[in-house]
């Protein structure tokens, strides 16, 4: 992936209108040493520059703020990046090599639970032996380094503007991209143009803003068919699009599907005295209906899931519809309790947050409900609590048996597994297998030809389905509606999940 980047200056044209998009979706951190959600990362994407960038339908990591990076051993440890020339953040400041040291360093430092640092475990040290160059040196083989760089965890700050030992309050932010953050707010943030950038984005508009409809669908739809928003992403209920859908020649209005690996599971908590049981865990396998679900629920907007690496990522198996099936099954729910000795109903809770997952999230938990009760074997309910009260209780080990959603970093299958099996899983469930962690995953990670890698994910995903940390349920597709003048917004739903605010125009 060493090459040489002919970038493109970011064009500012004067004409070029501005855009509205809408999102219920929030921004949780404006600071990239705290967010790690989509809301903040679609911000790091666009402020931040990062040494490396994925293009366009692309999943392998070009240069961006380099001119060059690359493996400089054979064992994928030591990690060189040369910087591009005259780069300057949005204030004019330089950006020099000791602002790439400082950023990484921080994030490690920093360690914000909410953040990114997780990504970067395998970073030892960062060095700049001259001012164009950055070496990472690793703790042990990470041929995915590069796409984890090319993500919002490695957005470049400016170290003259952030601390480097607590994170920025103020919800500003100072970044190399394409767009300068102008205000945040709860109702909205508003980006422009960064006339300084440096790299391989050329920008179609003269600024974006981004309108927050905190989990209000409704209140998104009427503002897209109003045209007070020329595109909604992330945020429209599965009833709204389908309507959309049926009425969008009407309305003016388009809707898009692009390619996703969005994915939700149930997750559970091994050291549960119910969920911890696996007997327990494997009678749920047996008797979910994800067709029930995708069908009832979701409307054919999202796929059954069975397994943890989605489908669409290289090394994708279907280990759960080999080992449970598709159709549910009260006789072998019912052999596998009996097995652990388990002969009366089993009561179970189901955890969520709507304010995260949405309704539709809390819907498919109540018809799981359904199907577990339908069977004889279950007493089961729903219970939905605030997002921090949900975390919180997760972290302190109250819930047995809870949803976890997931949207990827980047598009390997590294990303499904080793932050969900590795140490400091974000999962928080007490699981581990020291076969995943001490020799699969390190096999993988070893690799840079990550075609050569299918057989060990293929082993961690039957390992994880006949243990069951984790119960698979569906993945998702992407979904964004635009008024019949938008332009380009194909190049925002690719499977890499990097929202390009300077692909969009309006015609």
């Amino acid at each position: 992936m060493a090459g040489l980047l002919t970038g493109c200056q970011a064009v500012l044209v004067d004409s070029a209108p501005r855009l509205v998009v809408g999102m219920t979706d929030r921004i949780l951190a404006t600071d990239p040493a705290s967010g790690y959600d989509p809301g903040s990362w679609m911000l790091f994407n666009n402020v931040f520059q990062s040494l490396l960038r994925f293009p366009e339908g692309s999943a392998e990591p070009q240069p961006d703020a380099a001119k060059s990076c690359g493996f400089t051993d054979a064992g994928a440890k030591v990690f060189r990046c040369v910087l591009r020339d005259d780069l300057e953040f949005s204030n004019g400041d330089p950006l020099t090599v000791e602002d790439v040291e400082f950023s990484f360093e921080r994030m490690l430092r920093i360690n914000d639970p909410a953040g990114p640092a997780i990504m970067l475990r395998t970073l030892e040290s960062v060095s700049t032996p001259d001012d164009r160059t950055v070496i990472f040196r690793l703790n042990e083989p990470d041929a995915t380094f590069p796409s984890k760089i090319a993500s919002g965890a490695g957005s470049i700050v400016d170290h003259r503007q952030y601390e480097a030992d607590r994170l920025r309050t103020d919800r500003r932010a100072v970044g190399s991209g394409p767009y300068r953050l102008d205000s945040f707010d709860e109702h909205k943030a508003v980006f422009s143009v960064n006339e300084s950038f440096k790299g391989a984005a050329e920008t179609k508009n003269s600024g974006v803003t981004l309108r927050f409809f905190h989990a209000n669908q409704d209140a998104l739809k009427r503002a897209l068919t109003s045209g007070e928003v020329d595109m909604a992403y992330r945020g429209l209920s599965l009833s709204n699009i389908s309507e959309m859908t049926n009425d969008g020649d009407r309305n003016g209005l388009d809707v898009i599907e692009g390619s996703s690996a969005e994915v939700q599971h149930l997750v559970f908590n091994m050291k549960d005295p119910v969920a911890g049981n696996l007997g327990v865990r494997r009678a749920f396998a047996y008797l979910l209906d994800r067709d029930s679900l995708v069908r009832k629920v979701f409307q054919d907007t999202a796929i059954p899931l069975y397994s943890i690496v989605p489908a669409g990522i290289s090394g994708h198996t279907t280990a759960f519809f080999d080992t449970y099936g598709a159709r549910p099954s009260r006789q072998r729910a019912t052999e596998a309790l009996r097995a652990e000795g388990i002969t009366d109903k089993v009561k179970i809770t189901l955890w969520s947050t709507p304010t995260r997952y949405g309704p539709a999230t809390d819907h498919a938990l109540k018809l799981i409900a359904e199907q577990l009760e339908a069977s004889g074997l279950f007493e089961a309910q729903v219970r939905s609590v605030p997002f921090d009260e949900y975390e919180k209780a997760i972290s302190a080990g109250k819930y047995g048996v809870y949803v976890k959603g997931w949207v990827p970093d980047y598009p390997d299958a590294d990303n499904f597994t080793a932050p969900f099996f590795g140490d400091g899983n974000v999962l928080n469930n007490n699981y581990s297998n020291s076969r995943i962690t001490k020799e699969l995953l390190p096999r993988t990670a070893a690799e840079s030809d990550r075609t050569n890698t299918r057989k060990e994910f293929g082993k961690i995903q039957d390992i994880v389905a006949a243990e069951l940390p984790v119960l698979p349920l569906w993945q998702g597709k992407q979904y964004a509606v635009v008024r019949s003048n938008v332009r380009g917004y194909q190049y925002c739903l690719d499977a890499s999940t990097v929202f390009r605010f300077w692909a969009l125009s309006k015609a």
